[in-house]
Protein backbone atom coordinates (compact mmCIF):
# COMPACT_ATOMS: atom_id res chain seq x y z
CA UNK A 1 0.00 0.00 0.00
CA UNK A 2 3.24 2.03 0.86
CA UNK A 3 4.24 2.05 -2.66
CA UNK A 4 0.76 2.20 -4.61
CA UNK A 5 0.52 5.86 -2.35
CA UNK A 6 3.48 6.66 -3.61
CA UNK A 7 2.93 6.05 -7.09
CA UNK A 8 -0.14 7.75 -7.08
CA UNK A 9 1.70 10.92 -5.06
CA UNK A 10 4.28 11.13 -7.80
CA UNK A 11 0.74 11.01 -10.33
CA UNK A 12 -0.74 13.93 -8.71
CA UNK A 13 2.26 15.93 -8.77
CA UNK A 14 2.87 15.24 -12.33
CA UNK A 15 -0.66 15.84 -13.23
CA UNK A 16 -0.45 19.55 -11.35
CA UNK A 17 2.55 20.36 -12.99
CA UNK A 18 1.64 19.86 -16.37
CA UNK A 19 -2.29 21.93 -15.80
CA UNK A 20 0.14 24.39 -14.22
CA UNK A 21 1.43 24.62 -17.56
CA UNK A 22 -1.67 24.44 -19.72
CA UNK A 23 -3.74 26.96 -17.63
CA UNK A 24 -1.05 29.88 -18.10
CA UNK A 25 -0.47 29.09 -21.58
CA UNK A 26 -3.72 29.32 -22.53
CA UNK A 27 -4.60 32.09 -20.43
CA UNK A 28 -1.67 33.82 -21.73
CA UNK A 29 -2.95 33.88 -25.59
CA UNK A 30 -6.25 35.31 -24.26
CA UNK A 31 -7.03 38.95 -25.92
CA UNK A 32 -7.04 41.73 -23.97
CA UNK A 33 -4.46 43.50 -21.86
CA UNK A 34 -5.31 43.63 -18.29
CA UNK A 35 -3.44 46.55 -17.36
CA UNK A 36 -5.75 48.38 -20.29
CA UNK A 37 -8.67 46.83 -18.66
CA UNK A 38 -7.81 48.54 -15.02
CA UNK A 39 -6.43 52.04 -16.14
CA UNK A 40 -9.90 51.98 -18.77
CA UNK A 41 -9.44 52.86 -22.68
CA UNK A 42 -8.74 56.42 -21.94
CA UNK A 43 -5.36 56.16 -20.09
CA UNK A 44 -2.74 56.83 -22.17
CA UNK A 45 0.30 54.56 -23.41
CA UNK A 46 3.01 55.49 -20.97
CA UNK A 47 0.31 54.70 -17.82
CA UNK A 48 -0.68 51.29 -19.35
CA UNK A 49 2.92 50.96 -19.82
CA UNK A 50 3.99 51.75 -16.52
CA UNK A 51 1.47 49.77 -15.16
CA UNK A 52 2.47 46.75 -17.19
CA UNK A 53 6.02 46.93 -15.88
CA UNK A 54 4.70 46.82 -12.05
CA UNK A 55 2.72 44.05 -12.68
CA UNK A 56 5.48 42.23 -14.28
CA UNK A 57 3.89 41.57 -17.53
CA UNK A 58 6.41 42.88 -19.28
CA UNK A 59 8.74 40.25 -18.31
CA UNK A 60 9.39 36.95 -20.72
CA UNK A 61 6.91 34.09 -20.51
CA UNK A 62 9.38 31.87 -18.89
CA UNK A 63 10.01 33.85 -15.94
CA UNK A 64 6.37 34.85 -15.70
CA UNK A 65 5.36 31.16 -15.42
CA UNK A 66 7.89 30.52 -12.76
CA UNK A 67 7.09 33.44 -10.38
CA UNK A 68 3.90 32.20 -10.29
CA UNK A 69 4.65 28.48 -9.73
CA UNK A 70 6.78 29.30 -7.10
CA UNK A 71 3.80 31.72 -5.46
CA UNK A 72 1.69 28.68 -5.69
CA UNK A 73 3.49 26.20 -3.66
CA UNK A 74 4.25 28.89 -0.82
CA UNK A 75 0.43 30.02 -1.26
CA UNK A 76 1.26 33.50 -2.78
CA UNK A 77 -1.16 33.98 -5.29
CA UNK A 78 -0.08 37.49 -6.20
CA UNK A 79 -2.61 40.25 -6.12
CA UNK A 80 -5.65 40.58 -7.91
CA UNK A 81 -5.88 43.14 -10.48
CA UNK A 82 -9.34 43.80 -10.08
CA UNK A 83 -9.62 44.16 -6.40
CA UNK A 84 -6.44 44.81 -5.52
CA UNK A 85 -6.36 42.48 -2.96
CA UNK A 86 -4.08 39.04 -2.39
CA UNK A 87 -5.89 36.32 -4.43
CA UNK A 88 -5.87 33.91 -0.96
CA UNK A 89 -8.04 36.49 0.91
CA UNK A 90 -10.65 36.49 -2.00
CA UNK A 91 -10.04 32.55 -2.30
CA UNK A 92 -10.80 32.20 1.55
CA UNK A 93 -13.72 34.21 1.54
CA UNK A 94 -15.65 32.39 -1.17
CA UNK A 95 -14.44 28.96 0.24
CA UNK A 96 -16.09 29.25 3.07
CA UNK A 97 -19.59 29.25 0.49
CA UNK A 98 -18.64 26.68 -2.10
CA UNK A 99 -16.75 24.44 0.19
CA UNK A 100 -20.09 23.50 2.58
CA UNK A 101 -22.43 24.10 -0.70
CA UNK A 102 -19.98 21.10 -2.10
CA UNK A 103 -20.32 18.84 1.02
CA UNK A 104 -24.05 19.06 1.45
CA UNK A 105 -24.70 18.86 -2.60
CA UNK A 106 -22.94 15.74 -1.91
CA UNK A 107 -24.60 14.39 1.12
CA UNK A 108 -27.98 14.82 -0.42
CA UNK A 109 -26.82 13.71 -3.42
CA UNK A 110 -25.28 9.95 -1.86
CA UNK A 111 -28.70 9.85 0.34
CA UNK A 112 -31.36 10.51 -2.29
CA UNK A 113 -29.27 7.95 -4.89
CA UNK A 114 -28.17 5.03 -2.69
CA UNK A 115 -31.63 4.01 -1.76
CA UNK A 116 -33.25 4.21 -5.02
CA UNK A 117 -30.47 2.23 -6.71
CA UNK A 118 -31.10 -0.20 -3.79
CA UNK A 119 -34.79 -0.26 -4.61
CA UNK A 120 -34.59 -0.38 -8.57
CA UNK A 121 -31.87 -2.96 -8.70
CA UNK A 122 -33.75 -5.06 -6.16
CA UNK A 123 -36.47 -4.87 -8.45
CA UNK A 124 -35.20 -5.08 -11.70
CA UNK A 125 -37.23 -5.25 -14.62
CA UNK A 126 -40.47 -4.76 -12.63
CA UNK A 127 -42.43 -1.30 -12.08
CA UNK A 128 -40.98 0.08 -9.01
CA UNK A 129 -37.59 -0.33 -11.52
CA UNK A 130 -39.38 1.00 -14.33
CA UNK A 131 -41.05 3.91 -12.62
CA UNK A 132 -37.75 4.61 -10.22
CA UNK A 133 -35.15 5.02 -13.31
CA UNK A 134 -37.82 7.17 -15.39
CA UNK A 135 -37.65 9.42 -13.01
CA UNK A 136 -33.91 9.48 -12.65
CA UNK A 137 -33.78 9.96 -16.87
CA UNK A 138 -35.89 13.24 -16.29
CA UNK A 139 -33.35 14.26 -13.49
CA UNK A 140 -30.24 13.87 -15.88
CA UNK A 141 -32.21 15.82 -18.24
CA UNK A 142 -33.52 18.76 -16.60
CA UNK A 143 -30.74 21.23 -16.03
CA UNK A 144 -29.99 22.29 -12.44
CA UNK A 145 -30.83 26.08 -12.84
CA UNK A 146 -34.21 24.91 -13.62
CA UNK A 147 -34.66 22.79 -10.57
CA UNK A 148 -33.68 26.16 -8.60
CA UNK A 149 -35.94 28.11 -10.29
CA UNK A 150 -38.52 25.77 -9.13
CA UNK A 151 -37.37 25.70 -6.03
CA UNK A 152 -37.00 29.27 -5.00
CA UNK A 153 -40.74 29.16 -6.64
CA UNK A 154 -42.14 26.60 -4.43
CA UNK A 155 -40.09 27.34 -1.18
CA UNK A 156 -38.99 30.76 -0.97
CA UNK A 157 -41.70 32.52 -2.69
CA UNK A 158 -45.17 30.50 -2.38
CA UNK A 159 -44.32 29.11 0.98
CA UNK A 160 -41.82 31.16 2.39
CA UNK A 161 -39.37 28.55 4.05
CA UNK A 162 -36.38 29.56 2.93
CA UNK A 163 -34.51 32.96 1.35
CA UNK A 164 -34.60 33.05 -1.98
CA UNK A 165 -31.35 34.02 -2.38
CA UNK A 166 -28.04 35.59 -0.99
CA UNK A 167 -25.49 34.83 1.92
CA UNK A 168 -25.45 36.23 5.41
CA UNK A 169 -22.38 34.98 6.05
CA UNK A 170 -21.68 32.38 8.96
CA UNK A 171 -20.50 35.23 11.43
CA UNK A 172 -24.53 35.83 11.65
CA UNK A 173 -24.68 32.22 12.99
CA UNK A 174 -24.77 28.87 11.95
CA UNK A 175 -28.61 28.66 10.65
CA UNK A 176 -29.23 31.40 9.02
CA UNK A 177 -26.06 30.48 6.66
CA UNK A 178 -27.08 26.92 6.62
CA UNK A 179 -30.65 27.95 5.43
CA UNK A 180 -29.36 30.17 2.51
CA UNK A 181 -27.51 27.10 1.28
CA UNK A 182 -30.32 24.57 1.29
CA UNK A 183 -31.94 25.44 -1.60
CA UNK A 184 -29.20 25.76 -3.91
CA UNK A 185 -27.55 22.31 -2.45
CA UNK A 186 -30.35 20.80 -3.61
CA UNK A 187 -30.73 22.29 -6.74
CA UNK A 188 -26.89 20.89 -7.17
CA UNK A 189 -28.07 17.42 -5.60
CA UNK A 190 -31.06 16.40 -7.64
CA UNK A 191 -29.33 15.95 -11.08
CA UNK A 192 -25.83 14.59 -9.52
CA UNK A 193 -28.45 12.04 -7.62
CA UNK A 194 -30.01 10.43 -11.14
CA UNK A 195 -26.75 10.12 -12.80
CA UNK A 196 -25.64 9.00 -9.43
CA UNK A 197 -28.31 5.90 -8.85
CA UNK A 198 -28.43 4.81 -12.20
CA UNK A 199 -24.83 3.89 -11.67
CA UNK A 200 -25.96 2.25 -8.38
CA UNK A 201 -28.11 0.40 -9.91
CA UNK A 202 -26.14 -0.87 -12.74
CA UNK A 203 -23.41 -1.44 -10.70
CA UNK A 204 -25.48 -3.85 -7.94
CA UNK A 205 -27.08 -5.53 -11.04
CA UNK A 206 -23.74 -6.73 -11.95
CA UNK A 207 -22.96 -7.55 -8.59
CA UNK A 208 -26.27 -9.54 -7.92
CA UNK A 209 -25.43 -12.01 -10.68
CA UNK A 210 -22.55 -13.31 -8.91
CA UNK A 211 -21.89 -16.75 -7.35
CA UNK A 212 -22.04 -15.54 -3.92
CA UNK A 213 -25.23 -13.45 -4.50
CA UNK A 214 -27.15 -16.66 -5.21
CA UNK A 215 -25.32 -18.87 -2.61
CA UNK A 216 -26.35 -16.35 -0.12
CA UNK A 217 -29.81 -16.46 -1.39
CA UNK A 218 -30.16 -19.85 -1.20
CA UNK A 219 -29.31 -20.47 1.83
CA UNK A 220 -32.24 -18.20 2.82
CA UNK A 221 -30.93 -14.70 3.41
CA UNK A 222 -33.75 -12.15 3.02
CA UNK A 223 -33.02 -9.70 -0.01
CA UNK A 224 -32.86 -6.83 2.38
CA UNK A 225 -29.53 -8.13 3.26
CA UNK A 226 -28.05 -9.88 0.71
CA UNK A 227 -28.35 -5.73 -1.08
CA UNK A 228 -26.97 -4.19 2.07
CA UNK A 229 -24.62 -6.85 3.62
CA UNK A 230 -23.30 -7.93 0.65
CA UNK A 231 -24.11 -6.43 -2.76
CA UNK A 232 -23.48 -2.63 -1.98
CA UNK A 233 -20.49 -2.79 -0.60
CA UNK A 234 -18.79 -5.19 -3.88
CA UNK A 235 -20.76 -2.21 -6.15
CA UNK A 236 -19.12 0.72 -4.19
CA UNK A 237 -15.86 1.18 -6.30
CA UNK A 238 -17.74 2.48 -9.50
CA UNK A 239 -20.21 4.70 -7.11
CA UNK A 240 -17.30 5.92 -5.30
CA UNK A 241 -15.52 6.98 -8.42
CA UNK A 242 -18.79 9.35 -9.89
CA UNK A 243 -18.51 10.53 -6.10
CA UNK A 244 -15.43 11.79 -6.26
CA UNK A 245 -16.20 13.83 -10.24
CA UNK A 246 -19.19 14.83 -8.48
CA UNK A 247 -17.71 16.67 -5.50
CA UNK A 248 -15.07 18.44 -7.75
CA UNK A 249 -17.84 19.17 -9.99
CA UNK A 250 -19.57 20.94 -7.01
CA UNK A 251 -16.88 22.72 -5.80
CA UNK A 252 -16.29 24.71 -9.15
CA UNK A 253 -19.12 24.06 -11.67
CA UNK A 254 -21.40 25.76 -9.80
CA UNK A 255 -21.54 29.38 -11.69
CA UNK A 256 -25.03 29.10 -13.02
CA UNK A 257 -26.66 27.71 -9.52
CA UNK A 258 -24.38 31.00 -8.04
CA UNK A 259 -25.68 33.50 -9.88
CA UNK A 260 -29.62 32.29 -9.51
CA UNK A 261 -29.09 32.38 -5.71
CA UNK A 262 -26.46 35.50 -5.80
CA UNK A 263 -24.08 33.31 -3.63
CA UNK A 264 -20.42 34.76 -3.75
CA UNK A 265 -18.43 31.79 -4.14
CA UNK A 266 -15.45 30.42 -6.54
CA UNK A 267 -17.41 29.53 -9.52
CA UNK A 268 -19.09 33.23 -9.30
CA UNK A 269 -15.33 34.55 -8.65
CA UNK A 270 -14.07 32.92 -11.88
CA UNK A 271 -16.64 34.11 -13.90
CA UNK A 272 -16.57 37.76 -13.20
CA UNK A 273 -12.43 36.98 -13.07
CA UNK A 274 -12.87 35.85 -16.79
CA UNK A 275 -14.96 38.88 -18.14
CA UNK A 276 -12.83 41.67 -16.33
CA UNK A 277 -9.25 39.58 -17.61
CA UNK A 278 -8.01 38.79 -13.90
CA UNK A 279 -5.24 36.48 -15.01
CA UNK A 280 -3.69 35.81 -11.89
CA UNK A 281 -7.59 35.20 -10.22
CA UNK A 282 -8.65 32.73 -12.94
CA UNK A 283 -5.29 30.82 -13.09
CA UNK A 284 -5.02 30.65 -8.99
CA UNK A 285 -8.15 29.23 -8.63
CA UNK A 286 -8.61 26.44 -11.46
CA UNK A 287 -4.76 25.57 -10.18
CA UNK A 288 -6.68 25.04 -6.50
CA UNK A 289 -9.48 23.12 -7.95
CA UNK A 290 -7.12 21.09 -10.05
CA UNK A 291 -5.63 20.38 -6.43
CA UNK A 292 -9.13 19.43 -5.31
CA UNK A 293 -9.43 17.07 -7.72
CA UNK A 294 -6.26 15.53 -7.27
CA UNK A 295 -6.26 15.11 -3.81
CA UNK A 296 -10.41 13.65 -4.03
CA UNK A 297 -9.25 11.23 -6.85
CA UNK A 298 -6.71 10.04 -4.33
CA UNK A 299 -8.93 10.04 -1.57
CA UNK A 300 -11.04 7.78 -3.84
CA UNK A 301 -8.16 5.50 -4.58
CA UNK A 302 -7.72 4.76 -1.28
CA UNK A 303 -11.26 4.24 -0.65
CA UNK A 304 -11.55 1.25 -3.17
CA UNK A 305 -8.79 -0.65 -0.89
CA UNK A 306 -11.04 -0.31 1.96
CA UNK A 307 -14.05 -1.35 0.18
CA UNK A 308 -12.90 -3.69 -1.38
CA UNK A 309 -10.24 -5.98 1.09
CA UNK A 310 -9.01 -7.94 -2.73
CA UNK A 311 -7.57 -4.80 -4.09
CA UNK A 312 -5.69 -4.71 -1.08
CA UNK A 313 -4.30 -7.56 -1.02
CA UNK A 314 -3.56 -7.24 -4.57
CA UNK A 315 -1.43 -4.04 -4.18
Amino acid sequence: MTIYLLKRLLIGIATLVVASLVVFLMLEVVPGDPARLMLGMNASDAQVELLREQMGLNQPLILRYLDWARGLLSLDFGRSYTYSVPVIDLIKERLVVSFPLAVIALTLSTLIAIPVGLFAAARRGKAGDTAAMAVAQVGVAMPNFWFALLLVYVFAVWLRLVPAGGFPGWSNGAWPALKALILPALALALPQAAILARVTRSALIEVLNEDYIRTARAKGMPMRAVLWRHALRNAMIPVLTIMGLQFAFLLAGTIIIENVFYLPGLGRLVFQAITQRDLIVVESVVMLLVAAVVIVNLIVDLSYAVVDPRLRARQ
